[in-house]
């Protein structure tokens, strides 16, 4: 049962330490990539992403989730709507009521602090660790009213960010920006929704404005809507100069990609998978112009060098730092949201003489994983009527003008998902990684624009996909790592807004909520609405409509017919005649 003692305020705890020798915690990895040092490596290379023209391919820079669909053994977890199983099968015309939930939903899950409640400003903890390793560490209020132009950032870009509605800098922004300006490599942790990217971007932007050259900076990120979001976030900043990014992404035509390369444009936001497959078939016109990179972004760092599991990315990372410049004539940023052993591994490696110590910026990132205006909510679910619970609750007065993520840990359950509510006439699109590239994009810029109010997704779209409007997040499935959990309901109460996230618990789910509630530090409560009963809603208003859809999506999936396409029946009918 996770402890219900009140945490700590929040601390930013900064630590520029010379060497790994004189580390303390002298801890050892045995799965890291040394993004200090990359020589040489003996990794072929997984060809994640297909290098295909016609778009179509996938690869590792896809979520964790997305491998669970792969044929290999494992143990299944009855999720509705079953399809692989036979649960369609039930006769569900009769609808008998839904099974009342025969478990007891966390009862440890508490509500949220009393509103009388105090906390303290945030804090820096500066940490130097020398050969005398009996320095303590001190603590530095944060300054409330700092400002960019107090970072010493250009003019120029304090413009750019106005123009963008950025008026003062975050936490992680504060305490990166300078310290990268002034040439130090950079591991950067905090919540989501922190403004990680402007940390990065800033600086390699004004760093770039005093030195221009071809392909100045590098940044890998694990999928491809985060890359475009980077990709069009340095548009953005650098608006008022002559800039050109580049985004290497799969799905994508790889001989405009080799052009654009071969063009020599200052950053290149990429995927590792389909980079690596550039520099394995593009030869030295892309390798050239890789090895005079000032700069390497591994954003969502724990992603890019997690070495467990089918869909680890690892091999192509490692092939693309190989050609890269050595550490001493680079600087390397890892920026995440949940700091693990392989990211601390950088501030381990051994520093090269002359080159400033690894500054490491954490906020937030044990204290407070989850935004302090986020309101975190649970309902106890049958597995059996899933669908019909989720109906019921988009419906509720309080959802049925959100914008809203709901998060699944199959593709199979996002399309089933996105045919069924198709049906139920909600306005709602998805994203997840069997779909073409195009499609893709295109449904996530309808949810952009809010053309739809829903979208399905699996964690392809959990890690940095910044929309400010998404007001609900609900985990239909819940995921098995609680690090998963905080991406997702990151999604919204962004910069300070508020949102709620739901989660739908099932009978075997318990164990699950608690290992969350363990990480994140603060308890889901029951959700409630005043006059609502969806138990009820789902039995007087659901059971049938719902069967009758069900039915229908899993028809319209079988015969492979893409969501609002209509049925040609009356051309079988013809044809079958004549």
């Amino acid at each position: 049962m996770p402890s219900r003692t009140k945490k700590a305020a929040p601390e930013a705890v900064v630590d520029p330490s010379s060497s790994a020798s004189e580390n303390e915690n002298g801890s050892e990895n045995e799965s890291h990539v040394d993004v200090t040092e990359s020589e040489g490596s003996d990794s072929d290379g997984s060809d994640d992403e297909s290098g295909s023209e016609d778009g179509s391919g996938t690869g590792s820079d896809e979520e964790d989730s997305d491998s669970l669909d792969s044929s290999a053994p494992r143990k299944r977890r009855r999720v509705s709507p079953g399809l692989d199983d036979d649960e369609e099968d039930d006769d569900e015309e009769d609808m008998p009521k839904p099974p009342p939930v025969s478990f007891s939903a966390p009862s440890r899950i508490r509500k949220a602090p009393a509103a009388g409640t105090t906390t303290q400003a945030p804090s820096v903890e500066v940490t130097a660790t020398k050969q005398d390793s009996t320095l303590r560490p001190t603590t530095v209020p944060l300054e409330l009213n700092t400002t960019f132009e107090s970072l010493n950032v250009r003019p120029w870009l304090v413009q750019s960010l106005v123009n963008m509605a950025i008026m003062r800098p975050t936490g992680i922004q504060k305490g990166c920006i300078p310290e990268i300006l002034k040439g130090r490599d950079c591991i950067g942790g905090s919540r989501t929704g922190s403004g990680k990217t402007v940390a990065f971007a800033v600086p390699i932007l004004q760093k770039w404005a005093e030195d221009p050259s071809a392909i100045f900076a590098l940044v890998l990120t694990p999928t491809r809507e985060l890359a475009l979001q980077i990709f069009e976030q340095f548009k953005a900043i650098s608006s008022p100069q002559t800039f050109k990014a580049v985004l290497i992404t799969g799905g994508a035509d790889m001989r405009a990609q080799a052009i654009a390369l071969a063009e020599r444009p200052h950053v290149v936001i990429a995927t590792p998978g389909r980079l690596a497959d550039h520099i394995r078939t593009s030869g030295e016109d892309t390798v050239c112009g890789l090895r005079r990179a000032r700069f390497l972004v591994l954003d969502e760092a724990d992603r890019l060098l997690a070495a467990n599991g089918p869909g680890s990315m690892l091999p192509d990372v490692e092939e693309c730092l190989d050609v890269l410049p050595p550490s001493s004539e680079r600087q390397t940023l890892l920026f995440t949201a949940t700091v693990t052993p392989e990211v601390r591994a950088l501030k381990e490696m051994p520093r090269k003489p002359g080159k400033p110590p690894v500054f490491v910026c954490e906020i937030d990132t044990e204290a407070m994983a989850i935004p302090p205006s986020l309101n975190q909510m649970h309902i106890q679910v049958p597995v059996t009527h899933r669908e019909h619970y989720l109906h019921m609750f988009l419906l509720t007065e309080a959802n049925k003008d959100k914008s809203i993520i709901i998060f699944c840990n199959r593709t199979d359950t996002a399309t089933y998902l996105h045919h069924l509510l198709h049906l139920l006439d909600h306005r709602v699109t998805s994203l997840h990684s069997k779909l073409p590239q195009r499609q893709r994009t295109d449904n996530l810029g309808r949810f952009r624009a809010a053309a739809s109010r829903i979208l399905v997704a699996t964690d392809v779209a959990a890690r940095g996909l910044d929309i400010p409007e998404v007001g609900l997040v609900i985990n239909y499935d819940l995921p098995r790592d609680p690090d998963v959990y905080i991406h997702r309901v990151g999604r919204t109460a962004r910069a300070g807004r508020k949102g709620d996230a739901v989660t739908f618990v099932g009978q075997r789910d318990v164990d699950l909520v608690l290992a969350i509630e363990e990480r994140v530090g603060r308890q889901m409560v029951k959700w409630e609405e005043e006059g609502v009963n969806l138990e009820t809603r789902v039995i007087r208003d659901a059971l049938k409509v719902v069967g009758e859809k069900k039915r229908e999506a899993l028809l319209d999936i079988e015969e492979d017919r893409e969501v609002g396409s209509k049925k040609k029946r009356g051309k079988v009918r013809l044809r079958a005649e004549a």
